[in-house]
């Protein structure tokens, strides 16, 4: 049977021709196909009913269909396999398990399922394309590790605007110390959103936004997911094929989304712009500053505006007790990926932690609600520190005993 299907579930004995679309239950989202701009290949989306130009998730995305014979159907093993005019499969899902009544449906949440039929359990999915994001991240997408399957949910933007083939930049959640999200271009990283402090990634300035992000981390896994505030007005984070994070907003007496803020509006944004420990505030000349106690690398470098050396301790550790911490209170936090927690540490015993350690260079709280708990130590050089607003958490670098005295 074909259909044109307005419950958003695909059946075995059922298929999805070109010039049909499956729907959400809800009306909310709909699975079809599509060509993008001036291209003649075929795709199979997921749009909003609301703009059908803003897909969100593209199945065969690097194997565009010739023509308009594509078809779409759910085998009884329960895999979705999207058929060309020969019957060769352009694209398929995968699934280590089967059901005894496999349907694909198509959830409110934009997010298409494999599942038994009776399955509401969304751990006992056979697939789901929420696991596998294109450009864009929605609320109740989770972005992060699953560590038990080694399944890396992350966000790769569009080749171009009219090309959904994997382009060069990616939103992913690096698992390494306390894991923390990166804008890459291919395996290098373009910026850093920083880690999760309970509130917010400490590398954002603090925004009103229309959802509420939350923080999963475990030995099972490690994510971020946000959920809207008012279901009715839809809100999406997409990847730009420029590498730029846009949040967008769906405003209904316009019918428009408008972008609610953006990442890397300035050079503060580029990683490591400055150096080892130096800071990046937009509002000084020059932008880089050595943190108290340091000094640039290369004063030459340094005074022809080429920061990237960083700087070096002005006087050595004592890697002792008699080492001290100068507290900074309107930073981004450090890159995480060389760093130790702890969720129950208090900070005191976190000072007295990274006192004991030679190779400990500054401690944080790892959490910084209801006046802050654990620990957060870093270990080697401070990378990608940038001036914040004052509502941003409090930093304790490591010096020499002698540096404190003099300022």
């Amino acid at each position: 049977t074909s259909i044109t299907n307005t419950l958003g579930t695909l059946s075995p004995n059922q298929y999805i021709r070109d010039d049909q679309t499956l729907v959400s239950a809800g009306g909310t989202f709909q699975l079809g196909f599509f060509s993008p701009g001036k291209l003649t290949g075929r795709y199979l989306g997921i749009w909003y009913t609301i703009s059908n130009e803003i897909v969100v998730w593209v199945a065969n995305r690097e194997t565009p269909l010739d023509d308009s014979s594509g078809v779409l159907k759910v085998t009884d093993q329960g895999v979705l396999v999207l058929l060309n005019s020969s019957n060769g499969i352009v694209w398929s899902s995968n699934s280590s398990r089967t059901v005894d009544n496999p349907v694909s449906q198509l959830l409110d949440s934009g997010n298409l399922v494999v599942k038994d039929a009776n399955e509401t359990n969304p751990d006992n999915f056979l697939w789901q394309s929420f696991d596998y994001p294109c450009d864009t991240f929605l609320p109740e997408m989770k972005l992060g590790w699953d560590f038990v399957t080694g399944l890396d949910r992350y966000v790769s933007c569009w080749k171009s605007t009219e090309d959904p083939a994997r382009g060069e930049f990616s939103l992913w959640m690096s698992p390494h110390g306390l894991p923390q999200l990166f804008v890459m271009k291919g395996t290098k990283i373009q910026t850093r959103s920083g880690s999760w402090n309970g509130v917010q990634l400490t590398g954002s300035m603090r925004r009103s936004t229309p959802s509420e992000f939350e923080f999963f981390l475990n030995k099972d896994e490690v994510y971020y997911e946000y959920r809207l505030l008012n279901r009715s007005i839809p809100s999406r984070y997409v990847l730009t094929p420029s590498g730029i994070a846009q949040w967008f907003t769906w405003i209904e007496n316009t019918h428009s989304w408008e972008p609610f803020f953006s990442t890397q509006q300035d050079e503060c944004e580029i990683y490591a712009f400055c150096g080892a420990y130096s800071s990046c505030d937009t509002s000084d000349a020059p932008v880089c500053a050595c943190l108290k106690g340091f000094i640039p690398k290369s004063t030459e470098h340094w005074n022809s505006q080429n920061w990237s050396d960083g700087c070096i301790r002005n006087t050595p550790l004592a890697c002792s007790y008699k080492d001290e911490f100068f507290k900074y209170t309107s930073f981004k936090l450090p890159d995480t990926s060389s760093s130790w927690f702890d969720k129950s540490m208090s900070l005191n015993e976190c000072k007295r932690l990274c006192l004991e350690n030679c190779s400990c260079t500054a401690y944080a709280n790892l959490d910084i609600r209801d006046g802050g708990s654990g620990c957060l130590l870093w270990f080697g050089n401070l990378i990608d520190i940038r001036a914040l607003p004052s509502d941003s958490q409090d930093l304790y670098i490591r010096l020499a005993s002698s540096e404190l005295g003099s300022f």
